[in-house]
Order: C-alpha cells, then sequence, then structure tokens
C-alpha cells in the first residue's frame, strides 16, 4: 500500500535503533495499515531484498529452505525484507536460521494476521525478535502531521471514515476505498483462514457486532441473532481480534457485589471499518450512533498511545446489575482512572456512588472533543 502523503509514524524511530543488533524484527497490524510502507520509508536509502509472501514462488523458496540456500538468494544484501510472512508454512524455522547462522544480515517480517504469524514464530524465535505493533493511523500521529487544530477540526470526519492511511490520503474517495477495503479485507482475506468453516456466520456476525457498538455483548444473544452457537461466536470474535480487526474490553470487577463480573464490550480498530459493515457513512449530525463512534474512537485511540508509549495499563468497562456503569477502566499498579465519553461537551455524567465507595482512590474524568488532547497526546 502505497500512501500518497508520508505520514511519520510513532514506532519508526524504535525501529531503526533495533536495525543489526542480532534479532528479526517482526511488525504485526491489520493489512493496509502502513506496515510495508513504514519498512519501505525506513529501508529507501539502504541496499535490501524485498519479497512478499503473497507471491507463490517466494513461499517455495523461503519455506522449509536452508542456510545455504538462503545466502545464495540473499547474494551481498544486508537487511532482507519479508512481507506477508504469515503465508509463508514454517516461516518461524527460516527466520531462526537468519537469526542463528546469517548474523550478518537483518531480516525484517511483517505479517497482518497475529493468529498466523504469532503461531509460527513464538517458539523458534523465543529471545530472538523484536515485535512491533503498527495500527491504522492515529490522533496523535496526525497532530504531529498538521497539528492539533487541524485534527480536532476532522474528529468528525475520523468518527465517520477512520483512520486507514490510503482513507486519510485521498480525501473524496472515502466510501468506495473503505468499501474496497472492507470486502478484500474483512471478508477475502478473513474467509482464507481454516478455521472459518461458516463465512455467512461471520458476515452476519461482524454486522451485529457493529450494531451493538458500545453496549455490552451477550454472545447467547448474537448467537441467536447470527443463526449459530456460543463457541461458534466466541471462536470467531477470537479470530476477529487476531486479524486486528475488533478487540474486547473486560469488566472490571474486585468482588463488590452486584458489579458485572464476566461482561465484554467488543470495539473495532476502527470506525470507518466498522461503518463500512453496516453501510452507513451519513454525518454524525444526523445519526443516533454518534456517542457510540465517539466511545469506540476514543478507546481504539487509547489502546494505540499506550502502545506507542509503552505505558503497561489494563482497560475495563464497569456496570453493576442497577445499570451504574462507567465507560472505560485503566489500571495500573498504583493507580485507578474512570473515564466517561461524552461526544457533547456540554453533557454532564456522575461519578457512580457504588464505584466512589469501594473505590475511594480512582480518579473520575470526562473526556469530551473538548479534552480529547489531554488523554490521546
Amino acid at each position: 500500500m502505497k500512501s500518497e502523503i508520508m505520514i511519520y509514524r510513532t514506532i519508526q524511530e524504535r525501529m531503526q535503533s533495533r536495525l543489526f543488533k542480532g534479532k528479526a524484527l517482526i511488525i504485526f497490524g491489520p493489512r493496509q495499515s502502513g506496515k510495508s510502507t513504514l519498512v519501505e520509508h525506513i529501508l529507501h536509502d539502504k541496499d535490501h531484498l524485498y519479497l512478499n509472501g503473497d507471491d507463490s514462488d517466494v513461499r517455495e523458496i523461503l519455506t522449509n529452505t536452508t542456510a545455504t540456500k538462503l545466502k545464495i538468494e540473499i547474494g551481498s544484501k544486508k537487511i532482507v525484507f519479508i512481507d506477508e510472512a504469515q503465508r509463508i508454512p514454517n516461516i518461524g524455522l527460516t527466520l531462526k536460521l537468519f537469526t542463528d547462522q546469517i548474523k550478518s544480515v537483518q531480516v525484517i517480517a511483517t505479517g497482518s494476521s497475529a493468529f498466523e504469524l504469532s503461531s509460527q514464530i513464538n517458539e523458534p524465535l523465543t529471545g530472538r525478535k523484536y515485535e512491533f505493533m503498527l495500527y491504522p493511523l492515529s490522533f496523535g500521529e496526525m497532530v504531529q502531521h498538521h497539528g492539533l487544530i487541524e485534527e480536532r477540526r476532522l474528529i468528525e470526519h475520523r468518527l465517520v471514515y477512520g483512520y486507514y492511511p490510503e482513507i486519510v490520503s485521498k480525501v473524496g474517495e472515502e466510501i468506495e476505498l473503505l468499501k474496497l477495503l472492507a470486502n478484500s479485507y474483512l471478508y477475502k482475506d478473513l474467509l482464507m483462514l481454516e478455521q472459518i468453516k461458516k463465512p455467512l456466520i461471520l458476515s452476519k456476525l461482524l454486522k451485529a457486532l457493529a450494531l451493538q457498538l458500545g453496549s455490552e455483548v451477550n454472545y447467547n444473544e448474537i448467537a441467536q441473532i447470527v443463526g449459530s452457537d456460543y463457541k461458534t461466536v466466541d471462536k470467531y470474535i477470537d479470530l476477529l481480534e487476531k486479524t486486528f480487526v475488533v478487540f474486547r474490553l473486560p469488566a472490571f470487577s474486585r468482588n463488590v457485589r452486584n458489579e458485572i463480573k464476566k461482561g465484554k464490550k467488543v470495539y473495532f480498530y476502527d470506525c470507518g471499518i466498522r461503518n463500512a459493515i453496516i453501510g452507513d457513512f451519513k454525518a454524525l449530525g444526523v445519526r443516533t450512533d454518534a456517542g457510540a463512534l465517539w466511545e469506540n474512537f476514543v478507546v481504539a485511540e487509547r489502546l494505540k498511545y499506550r502502545a506507542y508509549q509503552n505505558i503497561d495499563a489494563e482497560q475495563f468497562f464497569w456496570r453493576t446489575t442497577q445499570q451504574q456503569e462507567i465507560d472505560f477502566i485503566e489500571e495500573t499498579n498504583d493507580s485507578l482512572h474512570a473515564y466517561e465519553f461524552k461526544w457533547s461537551p456540554t453533557a454532564k455524567a456522575r461519578f457512580p456512588s457504588t464505584f466512589a465507595t469501594h473505590y475511594p482512590h480512582a480518579e473520575f474524568k470526562i473526556i469530551s472533543p473538548k479534552n480529547i488532547d489531554d488523554f490521546l497526546l
């Protein structure tokens, strides 16, 4: 994927600092999130060999190979870039050959499915890899690109069309490109996974999750809607998470009576993809789901922010059987922060009394477009 605009990615400096340290560099992230563009940008002035795992001859060369064969293929190159590495059988063992037996060569691999790539590389590359996550563009990256004032003006646009690099860079083509992206990435790529036995169920599940945005998801209820069972729904949501389409937010509970303990919310990594799934690109002013989109946007952006800043924290939502609730809880070793997300800057929110009583040291804050930079920068 080539962006017309080169937007500086937060992980670039960290990646560059890890080159030639004796380990493989592995970059995970959704298809079209800019992994190839980023690596090519880092390597633009460096002599390197590019290999694409989507090509059958590349898969043949890199599957069940030897160090001797690899050295012949590499020649004098000092950097090897393997794109879409999850498509190559036994890629973990091939990458191990690079780190153990061809130590003068830096190998970089990208993968758009954590499920496929992680399962192949975790054991062979234990202690031999640096891992990075590249999400679609972030609020912070766009602020760095053209300033806070401009990005604040574009928040409504982001809630409708999202942050995929091609969508951001090709103004006026957003709807057409999002439909293409959703159809190719969500349906064609995902349906190639052996674990997807019922493609119609997957399609229905995606729509059901998109329509329940911001609400607690009941797997049994979803199973009835899509005509399936609890186990299949759980399995497919897990696959959607491992292919970077959705992520789950668990319920926060410390054994306080009436707290919901096993609930989950499901969010999309990108609002544009979510809207493409239900075919709704209307402006925020005429939508009934503006609040849910804002919640999804802020939770996803906070996830990116923490990942890029190496902030170690756990995230939850909180609710009681009496319907007291908090949108977002963030817990670190020594602190607890509670947040309510309000699309309207003038909206009020009360700190639920049950939560305040049982967690007296927790801080409570409302996040709206007016103070979003306090939360994401």
